[in-house]
């Protein structure tokens, strides 16, 4: 069993390494938001994007479920598209979310975007995340992340979200080598922007690589993986690993594992242990469908234990699927927490040493 003395951030790495925990640590993909009162406070005052490159309002919102829910990690505040602002392209939010009126569909398009200094164009980023190691210090492990490759170049080809993402598609065919220029391009961005948090105080990172489960195994395995594996290669990691989310990923666990990082983060249409099954000895996170939150507490307890279960607890970071909604119940939330900060049995502990 892990040292009693074990810090929440100690609990975090454990488990991203597999080793022994006394229970998994536990976070909420985009923890920090629009089901919080506190947040929409915040947010009544500032654009979205005012808040994003505010210091101390992006702390503070990054704090807010720390204090209410006590996690074992705390994401800074941010969004993935700010590194495509660094770039070059023109990023614009609204009601209907992003919004990117310059798609980048030609090798010209593609020649007007550059990779840039972290330290100089997202200054603000690090200058977050270093607030948040030092409030924060051992109580837990900051977490930074960025769009994986793939994903990012949907938002710039497509121009925006997607339902059928196309264009991209058609691009695969029709401008290979452009779509290849892209993803290394982004790759190489998406290295430095995690390295850059690395230094500035995240003990992990998180690439998010939210529309690749849209892809066939086989272009998954042409397209979107060369360009994550070379994201991940690139970090200058000192010692933080790397966690990957596919919103989607049932077909694709294999290869996610394939790409170099420490964990898989699944969604909810996979269960655990037929990952486990197909990825022997992968570190995992995930998968309570964030739609649970806006039912019963007692639903929530019930299915936060069968995800436990499903692990042991070994190599595991209890999170959600995907995302919270603006949706989930405060009581909810709570009940998740709770429910995943319980010791592990003695028998799921036995369980854990020999997975």
């Amino acid at each position: 069993m892990m040292d009693p003395g074990v810090s929440s951030a100690g609990r975090f790495l454990d488990a991203c390494a597999g080793r022994p925990v006394d229970r998994p640590p536990v976070w909420m993909m985009r923890q920090a938001g629009r089901y919080l009162p506190e947040y929409r406070a915040v947010r009544e005052k500032v654009t979205f994007l005012e808040l994003c490159r505010s210091v101390d309002l992006a702390a503070e919102v990054s704090l807010q479920p720390f204090r209410r829910f006590s996690p074992d990690g705390v994401i800074f505040f941010s969004d993935i598209l700010v590194p495509i602002e660094a770039m070059g392209a023109r990023v614009e939010f609204g009601d209907g979310g992003p919004d990117l009126p310059e798609p980048v569909r030609t090798s010209a398009d593609v020649a007007r975007l550059s990779r840039f200094d972290p330290s100089e164009r997202v200054r603000f980023t690090g200058e977050i995340l270093g607030r948040l190691a030092r409030e924060v210090g051992d109580r837990a492990a900051v977490l930074g992340f960025c769009g994986a490759p793939w994903t990012l170049a949907s938002y710039l080809v497509e121009g925006g979200g997607s339902r059928s993402f196309s264009v991209i598609k058609e691009m695969m065919a029709r401008e290979p080598e452009t779509l290849r220029r892209l993803l290394d391009l982004l790759a190489d961005v998406a290295a430095d922007v995690l390295s850059y948090q690395i230094a500035s105080g995240a003990r992990a990172v998180q690439l998010f690589d939210t529309w690749a489960g849209e892809l066939s195994t086989q272009d998954y395995r042409e397209w979107a993986l060369p360009a994550a594996s070379r994201a991940v290669a690139g970090i200058r990691r000192n010692g933080a690993p790397v966690i990957l989310y596919i919103n989607g990923s049932a077909h694709l666990i294999e290869l996610m594992a394939a790409t170099g990082v420490d964990v898989l983060s699944v969604d909810w249409r996979l269960s655990l242990s037929e990952a486990r099954r197909r990825v022997p000895g992968a570190a995992l996170q995930g998968n309570l469908d964030p739609a649970s939150l806006g039912g019963a507490p007692d639903d929530v307890r019930r299915r936060t234990r069968a995800m436990i279960r499903e692990t042991g607890g070994a190599g595991h970071i209890a999170n959600l699927g995907h995302g919270i909604l603006p949706s989930a119940r405060l009581d909810c939330v709570e009940a998740f927490f709770e429910t995943a900060r319980q010791p592990l049995s003695r028998g799921a502990v036995a369980k854990e040493m020999v997975v």
